[in-house]
């Protein structure tokens, strides 16, 4: 499985740091602990620009949640770096695309580890919405997901990365 970012490891609130295989097994220990719920598997990027000693950076956080429905959900997250900051339509490709390349993945594994145990959909959440200036973006990347295989949610009902994903940028 190739690495996410430059560790590979994601963030839970609840354990600290986790290797993608950790990662993954609390996954599956949270479905197969309630095999008859019904499940939403959300993947969702956010990014923020900073100004540091008159340098831009931006930070990319992926979040990964995995929602019981009705009764909560777990999530875990990671941060990335880049040294650029990025013009708006570059950002919002650059989050849709590592949501992407997270599902890509980590879905497989996923699967496989739970292995029937639990139902579940996969929604990919985009940081773009009908008001504002990612208005104009919509059709695009909601086309990017749409075209890989996946169901894609954009605000106000992208809350994995609108509001998971975004508490740690």
């Amino acid at each position: 499985m190739k690495n996410l970012n430059s560790n590979g490891h994601f963030v839970s609130p609840s354990v600290g740091a986790l290797s993608v295989p950790r990662m993954i097994s609390e996954i599956t220990n949270f479905v197969k602990s309630d095999p008859g719920s019904y499940y939403k598997l959300v993947i969702g990027t956010d990014s923020q620009v900073r100004h540091t000693n008159g340098l831009a950076e931006c930070d990319y956080v992926t979040a990964i949640i995995i929602h019981r429905l009705g009764t909560g959900a777990k999530y875990f997250w990671k941060k990335e770096k880049v040294k650029i900051a990025p013009v708006l339509r570059d950002k919002i490709y650059k989050e849709t695309t590592m949501s992407l390349n997270a599902a890509e993945t980590l879905v497989p594994e996923i699967r496989k580890s739970i292995n029937g145990s639990g139902k579940y959909e996969l929604e990919i959440h985009i940081d773009v919405g009908k008001q504002g200036p990612t208005r104009e973006m919509i059709k695009e990347v909601v086309g990017m997901v749409t075209g890989s295989g996946y169901v894609a949610k954009t605000k106000p009902d992208s809350w994995g990365a609108s509001s998971v994903a975004d508490k740690h940028t």
